[in-house]
């Protein structure tokens, strides 16, 4: 019953939000359409951009022998505050029973369970009736295209291709409806699309139009599909213990968030002071001899290349192991050109990398600290960088053209490559 309401020619309310707001299917193409492809055009509330693809997809014509089903928002209450969350302040995208794990609240909390809020509960039952052979998940802000395990990797490549966008990875974070998605219907598979910032220009539309359409002749041959049954919670991690952690906070008040709001429009086109999804981990050392000389340069807030705020970073690690505190993780630090927005920093008391690699507390309590921020935020190995490393990350980002080529020379390649070994090996 449930799929003949969704495959119905008209919009149809099936399913409701927090506070009561419709959650709408609406079909353009012919329901015998052996193809099926689902575009969701926005999960998050603060990422408006894929909603005027979808409305755009929805007075297009598809291609023969495809049928494009649209759900315009799928987090309508969170579009009405304009936040990322829905209102019970859950992400919806780490809510979706696939490798799902509790973790405090915040920017990106999961929820009390898997699958514990009716958005989420509504877009699995969604899927299990329509079984898309490509579902097209609309976000933003960083304009590229991002492989999902189980999507087609063609697939992928030809929306990028038509809709000019790069293909880049992102961490394997939990909770995703993409994670989920692909777990239950393998084969031809659904993957992320991440919009530029702000509003999409006309032709920026058209091309993604184009995209769909071209990806909907493009998906796998219809063929038998996967149980319905929703896939099997996969094996927990083992728990990474988080080291002992002493907090020694610097001033971050309104005027220094009103400084790292202005400097994030400028050099990454937003305008938040809060850190994005952290996907990488930048490793620093301090120059100085004490912790307390770098907490209060960092406290001082003075400009640097002639811009506020100054500089800091989220974690210090003295020369005895200990690690403290200076920033809370929901807020965006200055501490390296191009990935401010999305890198955690840590700083380590010294002048050389080789005085702090030869530092067996020192380090050991960086591998520590650094392996408990991978799992908590799904960060690879491979994204973990030194300083001098920044200008090879993949989410590199920098408007200003006079700043795009600076970088520092801590923790150099040669020296990350020894400590990535250390990291993935286990031991301090």
């Amino acid at each position: 019953m449930f799929a003949a309401l969704v495959t119905a020619a008209a919009a149809v309310i099936a399913g409701q939000s927090v506070e009561g707001r419709p959650l709408v299917v609406e079909r353009t193409g012919p329901p015998d359409a052996p193809r099926r492809v689902l575009v969701v055009g926005a999960v998050h509330g603060d990422e408006p951009a894929g909603r005027r693809i979808a409305a755009a997809l929805l007075r297009a014509t598809p291609p023969r022998g495809v049928q494009v089903h649209v759900i315009r928002d799928l987090n309508p209450d969170g579009s009405r505050r304009g936040t990322r969350q829905n209102a019970h302040g859950v992400d919806l995208n780490r809510n979706f029973p696939h490798r799902w794990r509790r973790a405090p609240r915040g920017r990106f909390w999961p929820g009390r369970r898997a699958a514990s809020e009716p958005e989420t509960r509504w877009a699995m039952r969604t899927i299990r009736a329509l079984r898309p052979h490509v579902t097209v998940w609309l976000h933003q802000p960083y304009a590229f295209v991002v492989p999902s395990d189980g999507a087609a990797p063609r697939v992928l490549r030809r929306y990028a291709r038509v809709a000019r966008l790069p293909v880049r990875r992102l961490p394997r974070y939990r909770g995703t409806a993409t994670g989920w998605e692909n777990a239950l219907l393998p084969g031809g598979g659904a993957f992320v699309v991440e919009l530029a910032a702000g509003v999409p220009s006309r032709a920026t539309v058209r091309r993604h139009v184009r995209a769909v359409f071209a990806v909907g002749r493009a998906a796998p041959a219809p063929a038998a599909r996967a149980s319905d049954a929703p896939p099997d919670q996969e094996e927990p991690e083992p728990e990474v213990e988080k080291p002992p952690v002493a907090w020694d906070r610097i001033p971050y008040g309104a005027a220094r968030k009103r400084q790292m709001r202005r400097y994030a429009r400028r050099h990454y086109g937003i305008g938040t002071h809060l850190l994005e999804p952290p996907r990488t981990i930048v490793q620093h050392f301090t120059a100085g001899d004490t912790h307390a000389s770098a907490r209060d340069h960092f406290a001082a807030n003075r400009p640097d290349l002639g811009e506020l705020p100054g500089t800091c970073a989220h974690f210090v690690i003295d020369r005895r192991g200990t690690i403290r505190q200076l920033v809370s993780l929901r807020l965006m630090c200055r501490h390296v050109v191009g990935l401010n927005h999305v890198a955690i920093g840590i700083e380590h008391v010294g002048r050389s990398d080789a005085q702090v690699m030869g530092n067996r507390r020192q380090l050991g309590a960086s591998l520590r600290l650094t392996r408990w921020l991978q799992q908590r935020y799904a960060i690879p190995t491979r994204h973990v960088i030194g300083h001098a490393e920044s200008l090879s990350s993949p989410f590199h980002r920098e408007r200003v053209r006079a700043w795009r080529r600076l970088t520092h020379g801590d923790f150099k390649r040669a020296t990350m490559r020894r400590y990535r070994r250390r990291l993935a090996g286990g031991g301090a």
